[in-house]
């Protein structure tokens, strides 16, 4: 597969929406993931990403414009022992909690489907990253619609296995900027990940798009202690 360049994908989409990372650093010793949140509505835009213990969480910048929390207000991120699940709703919770009861990534899915805001059915794309003794190992998943149908959901997982040093992978909830918006196909992109996590989460915040970017969130973790680093960038300071 080629190795794609993370600014050029980002930089030539103004609206790829929600956007996962997963991979390992140039050196190895890092097990990285990024998480950004784009918005066109008044009601998408008035976000923040705030800590929330070792995840975080989405609040309204000013409480006062929010309209419907509904599929904006959720915790992307949430750690359950040497886990560590990154998604764009509230199925961060779906799979923790499945996780916590011995079910897998994909089992603790089941339940769920693409977001219900017809005519886009945005698509609920996941993440779970493992640190175990030493080893690491992260997993991605899509719910999508049938081609924009909501009378069936598609389901798709992708595993990595002991992941290359300086190889991640990119998966985003819109293929472009439409209406409807057409939903991501295939499977996450390959590319790059770099050992400097402030370089890292300028690259990314730099190549979104200026008006549609909201949030981001970056964190390192060392695999060999579980020690980690994260960055958080709001664009409503």
């Amino acid at each position: 597969m080629e190795m794609l360049s993370i600014e050029k994908e980002l930089q030539g989409n103004s609206y790829p929406g929600r956007g996962i990372i997963i991979g390992r650093s140039t050196d190895g010793t890092k097990a990285v993931t990024a998480y950004f949140i784009m918005g066109r509505s008044v009601n998408s835009r008035n976000r923040i990403f705030v800590e929330d213990g070792e995840g975080i969480r989405t609040q309204a910048y000013d409480p006062s414009k929010l309209t419907d929390p509904s599929l904006i207000i959720y915790a992307p991120v949430r750690v359950l022992g040497n886990k560590t699940i990154v998604t764009n709703g509230d199925q961060t919770d779906t799979i923790y909690e499945g996780m916590d009861k011995q079910m897998t990534f994909e089992q603790s899915l089941r339940s769920r489907e693409f977001e219900p805001d017809g005519p886009n059915y945005t698509p609920r794309i996941s993440g779970i990253m493992h640190i175990e003794n030493g080893t690491y190992n992260y997993a991605m998943s899509i719910l999508k619609s049938n081609n924009g149908s909501p009378d069936s959901c598609n389901r798709y997982t992708f595993a990595y296995e002991n992941p290359a040093a300086g190889e991640g992978h990119f998966i985003h909830t819109y293929k472009c900027d439409g209406d409807p918006l057409p939903s991501f196909e295939g499977e996450p992109k390959l590319i790059a990940v770099p050992d400097d996590i402030d370089a890292f989460t300028d690259t990314l915040w730099n190549s979104l798009n200026e008006d549609n970017k909201v949030s981001l969130f970056v964190r390192y973790i060392d695999i060999a202690s579980g020690t980690c680093a994260t960055r958080i960038v709001n664009k409503n300071q």
